[in-house]
């Protein structure tokens, strides 16, 4: 009889165990999923600001980043015939990346720009171009991602 009522009691203490121990996990695996979630908002909210610069000659057309939109799917802007050297300053969010495009179409081959893409005082994207079709560009990854 005493064996029935500690198999019972091992039994019930097993139970309770695994019970408790499953509660545990589920609320753990809760807390990490809520903190994950919560470090995802954080990130794709945040903005962060990134200056564009063209300089060069004969520059037909400046295409960037000018925020707004998605990561996917970011507003972009045009300036025709810009006045260089051109800068732009632009707030962006999360992993947007920032983009500076500048092209160039001379039959001579003089035309020749730099971009560059600064944030917080640091270049984050630079490159150049020349000749009768130049073009290219910088694109750089969100500081926010890295």
């Amino acid at each position: 009889m005493h064996r029935s009522i500690r198999k019972a009691a091992v039994a019930a203490t097993v139970t309770a165990g695994l019970v408790f121990g499953l509660t545990a996990c589920s609320e753990a695996e809760e807390a990490v999923k809520d903190k994950a979630v919560d470090q995802v908002d954080k990130v794709v909210n945040e903005e962060y600001e990134v200056t564009l610069e063209v300089t060069g000659k004969n520059v037909d057309s400046i295409v960037y980043t000018a925020g707004g939109g998605t990561a996917m799917e970011p507003k972009m802007e045009t300036v025709e015939k810009p006045t260089l050297p051109w800068t732009k300053t632009v707030k962006l969010r999360g992993v947007m990346p920032a983009s500076v495009l500048p092209s160039a179409l001379d039959a001579g081959g003089d035309a020749e720009m730099t971009c560059k893409i600064t944030h917080k005082g640091k270049a984050i994207a630079e490159k150049s171009g020349s000749g009768v079709a130049a073009g290219g560009g910088c694109v750089a990854v969100s500081p926010i991602a890295k």
